[in-house]
């Protein structure tokens, strides 16, 4: 059998990836050293040379784009469809296995799932209930706290409140919380994984079904894993030597969220058979970039090791620039980028990164004024937006009346006469009697509880959604979003929204319905049954069913325009997995990166230089690392230090520049006193050299240097108390005594 295509181009390293023998492995690969073309190229090799059904294989990543992108790459590997292999995220196999084993999981068929923002108005509407004062109990509080536990696998029985207050009152809003989701059959993301977990636990023989079936478990981005999705599959893979899982510890930043590095930290332990192969040979960046980012890596303790390297020579050296404040930095940047096109690069190539969103707005101002492209990248997602959340809130209760979240959200949108007093009466007669609200609303309308205008504004409404729903009974997918959006009269609200804002979201619902006609439940799911129950479940699920699970799951994945010549801007986080000839780290400077709240805490700082591993390495040929000595944060001058992650590249590595000329002062180095101290004038201004002066904020202290001239200058002084500091005359006023 011709296997060569499998293992063309592939380095040794790779090669014993992708052919090792049938166990565990732990495949430590650095960034850009091929890591998904090893994932991919492995399941291939399975299948075809060591007899592997499709059936046999489930693969898992963090994104539904990277999982359409295994699958492709499996196909043309093997050249034929692959169907009947499970390639998904975490929380797509979870909803999968949700919906063929409802019954098991002990859910409604037709359960709903909950995005971000119908499970915080549900929350809001818990606290509501339990009469809590939501500004000592914020909404947005509870919802981290619930999602943290199930993340931990804790039920609110599994917690003990131990008499605190913080404790006890947020394990009453999760009770609430869960008692309101098994009664309208809701399902939000953490539940669907803590869910499908539980399904194991609880029925030993499906677990072993499952065992059985899953021959090969392939885990990609394994380093941001959380507790209960290493649990999950743990308990699948029962004990045997079946399982590889790809990562890379100094990528592992999204502790925030819950990831856990100890995973890939413990996995050895845990599967004490596993072989770790290392995969340290770079295909992305230079020499240089490669060495700046192993040497500032190496500072974190307790990593598994790995020593990233290339043979594509060293390239140019790491440029370094100090702006005197934000402005001159985002400045400063900017022009380098005009530089870059009128080369002939094209914009697209380039990347401006910051550790928070807030540094994108004077960055913005800059592209704009200098008339450079650019996109936020990360944006607002299409499932997110407003008006295709309420399209999609309608198309779930023809789907499902009881859908509690969905009811809330559109039974007055577009304004129809129904106030805040009549939905608390639906919802408190729901939740004293364990009904839906709909089920509520018609029981209040039999027994005449409801009067007036706002009886006739519901029955209209629930009128509605059954007409919408028997009109479509026999309707393909399109004509019912577009239906949705014609007769709901969410299309003309938003049509007498003027300006370019309502005609946006008009085109928005628009292109839902495109979405819908592209829609192909075959591939968007990337599963295909094969084995009796999972194939009759997935018959039962109606296309509208499976195009709002779709919907809801696809939430998060950013939407671009690959088309677009533009300067890519972005957070070190969203940055990860991407590349780019040209990157731009902005911000370095202690305090905003590494983040004040992480300094004191080594675990934080750790994770921060992780971070900051990732933005270089996300460089190809050439990094650019700006700092501001001086920043307005909050209407506040703050001065500032480079970046301690910066002081930990070697010196040999990093070029100091200034635009024009070769920077005098170094970074790295304490500011000296030069010949010119003694005497000499501050050009342009009526300050002297070696003159004392005062501060509002920082005292008095002498001006010991300067560079620049009239406004423009800046002044170097050694305040009494302060010490040392750079300032820009035309923001420090400066007093002379």
């Amino acid at each position: 059998m011709d296997v060569s295509h499998i293992l063309d181009g592939l380095n040794d390293p790779q090669r014993h990836a992708v052919t090792a023998p049938l166990g565990s492995y732990l495949i430590l690969a650095g960034a850009g050293s091929g890591k998904t073309r090893v994932l991919t190229n492995r399941i291939a090799w399975l299948i075809q040379t060591e007899g592997a059904s499709p059936y046999s294989v489930l693969a898992v990543t963090f994104t539904n784009k990277a999982a359409a992108e295994m699958r492709s790459r499996i196909e043309s590997l093997l050249e034929m469809p692959v169907r009947g292999m499970w390639v998904g995220t975490f929380h797509g196999i979870a909803h999968r296995l949700l919906r063929t084993h409802w019954q098991e999981a002990k859910l409604p068929q037709n359960f709903q799932i909950l995005d971000g923002d119908d499970q915080l108005r549900l929350v809001k509407r818990i606290i509501a209930n339990l009469d809590l004062d939501e500004k000592k109990w914020p909404a947005r509080q509870a919802v981290y706290f619930i999602n943290g536990q199930k993340d931990e696998g804790l039920r609110p029985h599994n917690i003990e409140d131990f008499g605190d207050l913080y404790l006890k009152t947020h394990l009453e809003i999760y009770r609430a919380y869960e008692d309101a989701c098994q009664r309208g059959g809701m399902v939000d993301f953490a539940e669907l994984l803590l869910r499908a977990h539980e399904l194991w636990l609880n029925n030993p023989e499906l677990l072993a079904h499952y065992q059985r079936r899953f021959q090969h478990l392939l885990v990609d981005e394994f380093q941001d894993t959380n507790t209960i999705q290493y649990a999950w599959i743990r308990v699948l893979a029962g004990g045997k030597d079946n399982i590889l899982v790809v990562g890379d510890d100094d990528q592992s930043i999204y502790g925030w969220r819950g990831a856990k590095i100890e995973n890939i930290q413990k996995f050895t332990s845990d599967f004490p058979n596993s072989e770790t192969i290392k995969l340290e040979q770079n295909y992305r960046s230079t020499g240089t970039i490669l060495n700046a980012a192993n040497a500032l890596i190496d500072k974190n303790p307790g990593r598994l090791g790995k020593n990233l390297w290339t043979d594509s020579g060293n390239g140019e050296p790491i440029s370094l620039y100090a702006g005197f404040n934000e402005i001159d930095e985002a400045r400063y940047i900017v022009s380098r980028l005009k530089d870059w096109s009128n080369q002939g690069n094209p914009y697209k190539e380039a990347a401006i990164l910051y550790r928070s969103n807030a540094q994108s707005r004077v960055l913005e101002e800059a592209l704009l004024r200098s008339q450079v492209p650019y996109r936020i990248y990360g944006g607002q997602r299409f499932f997110e937006r407003a008006e295709i959340r309420n399209a999609l809130a309608y198309m779930r209760l023809i789907s499902f009346r009881d859908a509690d979240a969905s009811f809330e959200r559109v039974v007055n949108t577009p304004t129809r006469g129904i106030g805040d007093k009549s939905v608390a009466m639906i919802r408190n007669v729901a939740r004293a009697e364990n009904i839906s609200m709909w089920q509520a609303s018609t029981k209040l309308l039999s027994g005449g509880s409801l009067k007036g205008r706002a009886s006739n504004a519901i029955q209209s409404f629930l009128d509605l959604i059954e007409t919408m729903d028997k009109a479509t009974e026999e309707s393909d997918l399109p004509t019912l979003c577009s239906v949705v959006i014609e007769h709901t009269g969410l299309k003309a609200y938003y049509e007498r929204e003027k300006g370019e804002r309502g005609q946006a979201k008009v085109e928005n619902l628009e292109e839902l319905i495109t979405a819908a006609r592209s829609y192909d439940p075959e591939e968007v799911h990337s599963f295909d049954a094969g084995d009796g129950g999972e194939e009759d479940a997935a018959a039962e699920q109606t296309v509208l069913d499976q195009f709002l699970g779709h919907a809801a799951l696809e939430s998060g994945e950013s939407q671009s325009d690959p088309h677009q010549d533009c300067v890519q801007m972005m957070t070190l986080h969203s940055a990860k997995g991407l590349e780019f000839p040209l990157v731009f780290l902005s911000g370095l400077e202690d305090g905003l990166f590494p983040h004040q709240m992480s300094m004191d805490e080594p675990g934080r700082l750790e994770e921060e230089r992780r971070l900051c591993y990732v933005g270089i390495t996300r460089a190809m040929k050439q990094l650019y690392i700006t700092y501001a000595e001086s920043r307005r944060i909050n209407g506040s001058e703050t001065y500032n230090r480079l970046s301690r992650f910066v002081t930990e590249i070697p010196k040999d590595l990093i070029q100091e520049i200034r635009l024009n000329t070769v920077v005098t002062k170094p970074a790295y180095a304490a500011p000296v006193q030069r010949s010119r101290l003694l005497h000499g004038d501050v050009e342009g201004t009526n300050l002297k050299l070696g003159q004392r002066i005062a501060h509002s904020k920082f005292g008095e202290g002498v001006i010991l240097n300067y560079e620049g001239e009239g406004k423009q200058a800046r002044v170097h002084v050694n305040f009494d108390s302060e010490g040392s500091k750079w300032l820009m005359l035309s923001y420090a006023n400066l007093l002379p005594m």
